[in-house]
């Protein structure tokens, strides 16, 4: 008789010969140690791209937005790229937490924490954009819904400005509470193993009294699969909700159906691969690859090459709709979409996101840890190109020739974008010295099914007779 305990043998999430213990001290202990020299370097560089951002963001707001670039026929430029952008990278931590959790793959323990830590600062970034776009930002309360306390002025619901507010504050809210109740355990342990009295009392404080009872972890997995439950639309409803921007409009290259599932796969495609950015420098600097697999980091690529498959459909799709439907407004929009001025956007975008990610279907590819580096930051460009395609290549060839104009920023705009890298950045790096990077308390949970000691050892019992293992078993005890 064998014992068989699983369908078929997948790899270890955990590689190494690890205990409880270990994983608690492999994964607290950067927090417990002074961080090393390239955190210094990454941490200060950072900050310097976060006091240009603020300087840019200075001057626009003093000279006001006739420093940027935009004009009468580009009212969108940028700003806007950028805004949709970030979204789109703010939505794979949230894929990964609430869909994987409720489908229960074990594969994104590993990742899961910092690709959520990945979209609150995401979607701060992105938030900056429509405020500063307005112009005259002190007066951006004017676009909150709240109650007519101000006289005749309400808030136009039919603005998309309107819809973007309530989508993205609902979608940070739920992501932040998602984010923060899975590190509740992990504070603890922090807590629990703290020297001096400060970090005891800050990460208790932070733990919220946590002692580990069964009635604690009931409680901590109910409100996880709620939580899930909340986020699993969100991540849907979102970035619909911002193509619900250009989609209602009249303007060819806009006007069009496909857009919110379109949009939504293009956010997953560009989420994943800024989650792949980080995890690739992460675990090298951290010291965590026994945590975060090459096995993780194939899982992610077979995401990757799947959503820029569902992207590069969408495109080829916009493509035959604009010659199907005979209109020769929306065929001349991909036509200068494609052949004129801002050819070069087009094509960098197809190659980067419909031909660059195939390369995925080899297993080699998949699992080389710089291949996958360098092909998450050309995603992220191609995504990128893609959002000044959708936006830039609408805009600047109008119905009256007169009009046209060629759109290119100015260094307010350029500071504005390198300034959210840089909070993005400092972010990111805070959150890597001072908490957990990994969920610990979810390595552990499946240590005992996906661990490579543990597979070790069922793999010895699958080759032996049960009677013979257990007598070795009790010889040894």
């Amino acid at each position: 008789m064998h014992l068989k305990y699983e369908s078929f043998v997948r790899e270890p999430l955990v590689d190494g010969d690890k205990s409880y213990r270990q994983i608690s001290e492999d994964i607290i202990s950067p927090i417990e140690k002074k961080p090393g020299r390239m955190w210094y370097v990454g941490f200060f560089f950072s900050l310097a791209l976060l006091a240009f951002g603020v300087f840019s963001v200075t001057w626009e707001v003093y000279w006001g937005i006739g420093v940027w670039g935009i004009n009468r026929t580009v009212g969108w430029g940028w700003d806007i790229t950028n805004f949709v952008w970030w979204i789109g990278i703010g939505h794979a931590g949230t894929l990964i937490s609430a869909i994987l959790l409720l489908f229960r793959q074990s594969w994104r323990t590993g990742v899961n924490r910092a690709a959520e830590a990945m979209t609150i600062f995401a979607v701060m970034c992105a938030g900056q954009f429509p405020i500063f776009h307005m112009g005259r930002v002190w007066d951006g309360f004017f676009v909150l819904p709240y109650p007519n306390s101000r006289g005749p002025l309400w808030p136009n619901f039919n603005s998309a400005l309107l819809w973007d507010v309530f989508a993205i504050s609902t979608y940070f809210t739920v992501s932040l509470l998602f984010w923060y109740s899975g590190l509740i355990p992990d504070f603890a342990l922090v807590r629990d193993r703290a020297k001096t009295k400060l970090r005891k009392l800050l990460y208790g404080i932070g733990s919220f009294g946590w002692t580990g009872t069964a009635k604690n972890w009931q409680r901590h997995e109910m409100l996880a699969l709620v939580l899930a439950g909340l986020s699993t639309p969100l991540v849907l409803s979102v970035h619909t909700i911002v193509s619900f921007d250009f989609a209602t409009s009249v303007i060819p290259g806009w006007h069009t159906t496909i857009f919110p599932p379109y949009f939504v796969a293009g956010a997953v495609f560009s989420g994943f691969a800024m989650v792949q950015t980080l995890l690739v420098i992460t675990r090298k600097i951290l010291h965590l690859e026994d945590y975060i697999t090459i096995g993780h980091l194939e899982a992610m690529n077979k995401v990757i090459v799947l959503t820029g498959s569902i992207v590069g459909t969408a495109y080829l799709t916009e493509l035959f709709m604009s010659w199907y439907s005979a209109n020769q407004y929306e065929a001349g929009a991909f036509k200068w979409r494609i052949m004129g001025p801002y050819w070069w956007s087009y094509w960098a975008m197809m190659t980067c996101n419909v031909v660059s990610p195939q390369l995925f279907w080899f297993k080699k590819l998949r699992r080389n840890v710089v291949f996958t580096f360098i092909m998450s930051i050309v995603v992220n460009i191609g995504m990128w190109f893609e959002r000044f395609v959708i936006i830039v290549t609408s805009l600047y060839r109008d119905y009256i020739p007169g009009s046209w104009s060629y759109y290119s920023p100015t260094w307010p705009e350029v500071g504005f974008y390198l300034g959210t890298f840089g909070l993005f950045f400092t972010c990111y790096f805070l959150f890597a010295k001072y908490f957990p990077v990994i969920a610990v308390a979810e390595i552990k949970f499946i240590l005992k099914t996906s661990g490579e000691n543990y597979k070790r050892k069922m793999d010895v019992i699958e080759e032996k007779p049960v009677e013979e293992f257990v007598l070795e078993q009790a010889e040894h005890h």
